[in-house]
């Protein structure tokens, strides 16, 4: 299967986060809000990123602990997603790693995340149900998989919150995938 490949994969996402991103803008636009100042795409404060970087490495490290502690695999790699060559592990490291965070940011942790936490759910319902919402996203993983994902959907969306700043939780998710892509090696 073509998108199953993991050059096509790369491609697809870099080619898809400027149409997700363009329906984002005309939204809030149409809502007469700023793009920027709706999304919280200002730059964090001072040390938030280093915060970020430190909550995932955290995340990630308890994960893993538990994960082997239970005798389970969080991520396992598909042998029907490989790269092929340099190129294609280029393309899989852009879309993979830096426009799909950024697109899936935008959408749950900026635009959802704004919406709802304005609503009755507050911040915190919103972080909960942004989280449901990101799992649920991830069909390529059982729900195990998912939990994982909701569980660390819990900490991004924290991240946004408390650094008012979407770019906060861009930085983590991209370090996080960037992580899991170097140490499943599917890049054969």
């Amino acid at each position: 299967m073509l998108v199953s490949q993991g050059r096509w994969y790369g491609v697809f996402l870099i080619s898809g986060a400027p149409a997700a991103i363009a329906v984002l803008w005309i939204a809030i636009r149409m809502a007469g809000r700023e793009f920027g100042e709706y999304l919280a795409l200002d730059w964090p404060r001072g040390g938030e990123i280093v915060r970020a970087l430190a909550i995932t490495t955290i995340f990630m490290s308890i994960e893993g602990f538990v994960l082997s502690k239970i005798g389970a695999n969080g991520y396992q790699a598909d042998p029907t997603l490989v790269v092929g060559s340099a190129s294609g592990l280029l393309g899989w490291l852009i879309g993979g790693c830096i426009a799909g965070p950024i697109m899936e940011e935008f959408v749950v942790r900026g635009f959802l995340f704004r919406g709802w936490s304005q609503s009755f759910l507050g911040p915190t319902g919103a972080i909960f149900l942004t989280s449901a919402v990101w799992a649920l996203n991830h069909t390529q993983y059982d729900w195990f998989g998912r939990a994982i994902i909701f569980a660390f959907g819990l900490v991004l969306g924290h991240l946004r919150w408390s650094s008012n700043s979407t770019w906060t939780s861009v930085v983590a998710h991209s370090a996080c995938n960037t992580f899991i892509l170097f140490t499943l090696g599917r890049y054969v």
